[in-house]
């Protein structure tokens, strides 16, 4: 029996620590986890702001809530995972605590059995023992060796009677040890009862404990289900409010492509402007007979003169470049560089110039533009979008580092940066090649 309680505990035991919860290293690693995959997907989002930039604003936040909800549903499932698996382990923890108490009460029951037979049989040995103490009080006790000799009559008769006398002493001896035995053996049991009865209170409240962790965690779990539900429901949802609004979508996309087309035109017929006034003044020149100007001290590097419109360092949320639209998958340039600049911030003129226009550019919102004219023997317009306010006004000269407006995020955009191009002979460029940035 002892044998067979000693299995299932050890049994019991392995199984308990078969399910040990996760160390702290491993936690803390799951912790790194999430705080990178957080990370990534802000990154993921940040790129959909920024490729999603011209498109009418609601249908911007439409479809950046669509994402952010389908970028929620992977932790989500991971979390469920992570919830399932904990109820799982507790669950298997509760089962190792009830074979571990199913042991104890055994072999408490064990004891108890052991204990009153022991119990029993010294109280039959104490009655023997009150019989011969109360014999030997009458009187009624075994004859001395004196005794027996006088009081035979023959050899054979005395041996009888030494014999049984023999025989009753070993009886009295053997009851006696007898008695002792059973009453150290009783109290022997009655230590290992108490202390086996303390386990069983132990494990009991060991049990308890279990049975509300386990409901506290089943609780965790169908809320970590509910939210996954609900997400996935929303992501149906949004996907099909989304759908409902290509028509708005493509007509948005047509809008910023017919803005661009405006907004080049308005370059070219700057470019024009100071090639004619180039041209015009190298006439004046040669009737004159005066030298023509030497160019910049760098014209090799063409733009060095070029300065940021905000303090550096620099931190671009979009580069210049084709983008992919997310939603149409059609192939768009964007033609300047977004950089982070806190909504009211200052910007400043690139260069020295005249202010060629402060308009409402539509998906631009508030945009400066200004005419740097020919430096080196190129035609260089800078723009300036999305301003929360204007500080220039047209046909107003400026120098470098002058004061010309306010970030914001006016046009099609969901929040505040510097948009900023750099447009030469016509052309645009990455104001991020050129030496000042």
């Amino acid at each position: 029996m002892k044998n067979r309680i000693l299995s299932v505990a050890a049994a019991a035991v392995a199984l308990c620590l078969g399910i040990t919860l996760p160390h702290a290293d491993v936690q803390a690693a799951s912790r790194d986890d999430l705080v990178n995959q957080k990370q990534k997907e802000e990154s993921r989002l940040s790129n959909l702001r920024a490729d999603l930039e011209g498109v009418d604003v609601d249908l911007q936040k439409a479809y950046l809530s669509l994402e952010e909800t389908r970028g929620k549903i992977p932790a989500a499932q991971q979390a469920l995972a992570d919830a399932t698996n904990e109820l799982m382990a507790a669950q298997r923890e509760a089962e190792a605590k009830a074979a571990l108490l199913a042991a104890a009460q055994s072999e408490l029951e064990d004891i108890e059995n052991v204990k009153n037979e022991n119990e029993s049989q010294a109280a039959q040995t104490r009655q023997s023992l009150g019989e011969l103490a109360r014999a030997s009080y009458r009187g009624e006790v075994t004859p001395s060796a004196i005794e027996l000799i006088f009081g035979t009559s023959s050899a054979d008769e005395f041996l009888d009677a030494y014999q049984a006398n023999e025989a009753l002493s070993r009886t009295q001896s053997v009851a006696l040890t007898r008695f002792e035995q059973s009453a150290a053996q009783a109290q022997n049991q009655g230590a290992r009862q108490e202390a086996v009865e303390q386990r069983v209170a132990e494990l009991k409240a060991e049990s308890d404990a279990l049975v509300e962790t386990k409901a506290q965690i089943e609780a965790e779990a169908q809320a970590k289900q509910d939210e996954l539900t609900a997400l996935e429901a929303s992501l149906t949802e949004q996907s099909a409010a989304l759908e409902a609004q290509q028509g708005a979508l493509k007509q948005s996309i047509a809008d910023v492509q017919a803005e661009q087309q405006k907004l080049s035109a308005e370059i070219a017929r700057i470019d024009e402007e100071n090639r004619k006034a180039a041209a015009a003044a190298a006439a004046a020149r040669a009737r004159s007979g005066a030298a023509t100007p030497p160019a910049g001290g760098n014209a090799g590097n063409t733009g060095y003169w070029l300065q940021p419109p905000i303090p550096r360092p620099l931190q671009v949320n979009s580069p210049m470049g084709w983008r992919i639209h997310p939603v149409t998958g059609a192939r768009a340039l964007h033609y300047g560089v977004d950089l982070q600049s806190a909504c009211g911030a200052q910007q400043t003129a690139a260069g020295a110039g005249t202010v060629a226009s402060t308009q409402w550019a539509g998906t631009g919102g508030n945009m400066v533009t200004i005419n740097h004219g020919i430096v080196d023997g190129h035609s260089w317009v800078t723009r300036y979008m999305h301003l929360s306010a204007f500080k220039v006004s047209p046909g107003q000269r400026v120098s470098q580092g002058q004061l010309i407006g306010l970030t914001g995020a006016t046009g099609r955009v969901t929040g505040c940066h510097v948009h900023f191009e750099v447009w030469r002979d016509g052309a645009v460029i990455n104001p991020m090649t050129l030496p000042g940035f």
